[in-house]
């Protein structure tokens, strides 16, 4: 028998919903491409709920190194963690869900973590980006946030792959027992790899279609593979773990920042990586924020153009190629300018030589000078 869900109207009038069939499995399948959501991260991951970038549909697998591609995988997701999410839908009436497709799975995530790199998904996700005609720096800046840098999420997917840490995940309206029983086995054994099950049924009732996803499978206790604490930064961890990976010298430029960060009334917002630290320049003025650069403990500085030009006066070309301008009259600095929406990065090494140090220095005293004029400005005018 059909389920049957309810929604309670505006008007309070109940309208019933019947559970329905998908008319194709190509449908299901670009609903999942569409709506990462639908994966039910949180279900996943209660603690730190998965989120997902779409890499491509039908991506292709090799079955040995210099072979030519044997099977396309429906869909390849990463998660914030840059685990490999390989996603494989059928309908339940295809009788191969019960047990061909398990196989399959396995068949795939073992040629993938041999045969697929950070650079080839990297590449297929760029290209899918140009395809739909997105910028591919920007969608991952909107999915990674100010916490992430583009470089760390890359290499995360390195070590991923390296490591054996990918995600299996069987899309279905309805998931059969066989293949919870076989997904409940195959989630206790494997490790690092995780694999799970997600129904994701569709009620359709009065012209309204409602789609209700559900982890099956999933063992009570069984940490997902991107379960991992993050960490708040702060002023003595994030110093300690820079002259670790970095040394004396640029600890000594990440001091001087701190200094200019006091000086200038500035505040500063601490990343909560796992392996990486942040920190963030964050100039406050009547309510609203200005992000301005960022530093790493893994050694590098990044630009926050892509923060900056939503509000003025950097939301001006114009003032963000000045200061791009200024940036790149700094010795071992050359920012392109198609950057000046994102959130280019170069080493703080850079920065260990004073004169450098000295220039950058000033020209974020501009922007943040800038800022306060042109605020300044607006609102004399409004009074």
């Amino acid at each position: 028998m059909s389920g049957v869900i309810y929604l309670v109207q505006d008007d309070q009038r109940l309208l019933e919903m019947v559970e329905t069939p998908y008319a194709s499995e190509s449908l299901l399948q670009g609903l999942v491409a569409d709506y990462p959501h639908l994966l039910a991260g949180d279900q996943i991951d209660a603690s730190a709920p998965r989120r997902w970038l779409l890499v491509s549909r039908e991506v292709g697998l090799a079955a040995d190194e210099n072979g030519a591609n044997r099977w396309a995988v429906d869909h390849v997701f990463l998660d914030q963690d840059g685990i490999p999410t390989i996603v494989e839908v059928k309908r339940s009436t295809d009788s191969r869900i019960r047990r061909e497709v398990v196989g399959q799975m396995l068949e795939y995530a073992a040629h993938a973590v041999v045969h697929w790199s950070a650079d080839s998904l990297r590449a297929q996700f760029e290209a899918a980006c140009a395809a739909q005609g997105s910028e591919p720096e920007q969608v991952l800046g909107d999915f990674l946030g100010p916490d992430t840098n583009a470089d760390t999420f890359w290499a995360n997917v390195k070590t991923n792959l390296q490591a054996g840490r990918v995600r299996l995940l069987f899309v279905a309206d309805k998931i059969p027992p066989e293949l919870q029983r076989i997904v409940e086995f195959l989630s206790a054994q494997m490790d690092p790899a995780e694999v799970l099950a997600i129904e994701i049924q569709q009620f359709v009732g009065q012209g309204i279609r409602a789609l209700v996803p559900r982890v099956v499978g999933h063992r009570p206790g069984r940490h997902s593979t991107g379960t991992q604490q993050s960490r708040q930064w702060d002023a003595a961890s994030f110093t300690a773990a820079l002259a670790t990976s970095r040394g004396s010298q640029e600890v000594v430029v990440f001091r001087r920042i701190l200094d200019w960060v006091r000086e200038r009334g500035l505040h500063l917002w601490w990343g909560k990586g796992v392996t990486q630290g942040s920190c963030y320049p964050v100039l406050d003025y009547q309510g609203d924020s200005y992000w301005t650069f960022a530093v790493w403990t893994g050694g590098s500085i990044s630009i926050q153009f892509g923060m900056l030009q939503a509000k003025p006066p950097f939301d001006d070309e114009a003032k963000r190629r000045e200061l791009l301008d200024r940036l790149n009259r700094i010795p071992g600095v050359n920012i392109s300018e198609e950057r000046l929406a994102k959130y280019p990065s170069f080493p703080l090494r850079v920065l260990t030589d004073s004169a450098a140090l000295d220039q950058f220095l000033a020209a974020f005293d501009w922007v943040v000078e800038e800022i306060r004029r042109t605020r300044e400005v607006t609102e004399s005018v409004e009074a």
